[in-house]
């Protein structure tokens, strides 16, 4: 039974001297914003959480030498955004927030509790975004449904469904990089 228990106890240290393979580093960004309105005041609070990972891989490996020198590897980065806005915290991977055109027309896309809202350039609500389980988003109009997604530049692509024609309909919002 002894020799049991000090094999365990030998066990288990010899798990916590091992060496560390990985450099991480985690920087956080906190953001306050205080709203003032007819409605009374209001905090927003942004966290944005970079996390960077790197392998650490030595130069020669296989030598016998004591000190051994590292070899650059990639770097892997990781940014998550949280908003907490009326006690509603949503987790965000990049912030789509912005003014975009189509067919001459400004709109704006803001955040809101479960999603964005679009509005128009006078402040009329015109639609709205929900995001779906594989990062897409479904966008729901007065008189339109769609199912929607943001390109690798940033624009807002809508696909719709046209029953008259029995084909699928792409409507482009360029993103605004004024």
């Amino acid at each position: 039974m002894k020799t049991i228990t000090l094999g365990i106890f030998a066990l288990l240290f010899s798990l916590s001297t091992q060496a560390q393979n990985k450099n991480v580093k985690t920087e956080v960004k906190t953001k306050i914003t205080t709203i003032k309105d007819s409605d009374g005041e209001k905090k927003l609070v942004k966290t944005e959480e970079i996390k960077e990972t790197q392998a650490i891989e030595l130069l020669d490996a296989d030598s016998n030498a004591l000190n051994k020198d590292t070899k650059d590897s990639p770097v892997q980065v990781i940014a998550t955004t949280k908003i907490t806005a009326d006690g509603v915290t949503r987790l965000l991977n990049i912030d789509r927030s912005a003014y975009y055109n189509l067919d001459g027309v400004k709109y704006q896309v803001l955040n809101d509790k479960s999603g964005y809202s679009i509005t128009s350039a006078d402040g009329a609500k015109k639609a709205i975004l929900r995001k779906t389980s594989n990062d897409h988003y479904i966008y729901k109009s007065k008189d339109k449904t769609s199912f929607g997604y943001f390109d690798a530049d940033g624009n807002l692509i809508l696909e719709s469904y046209d029953e008259a024609t029995d084909s699928i309909t792409i409507t482009k919002y360029m993103v605004n990089k004024e």
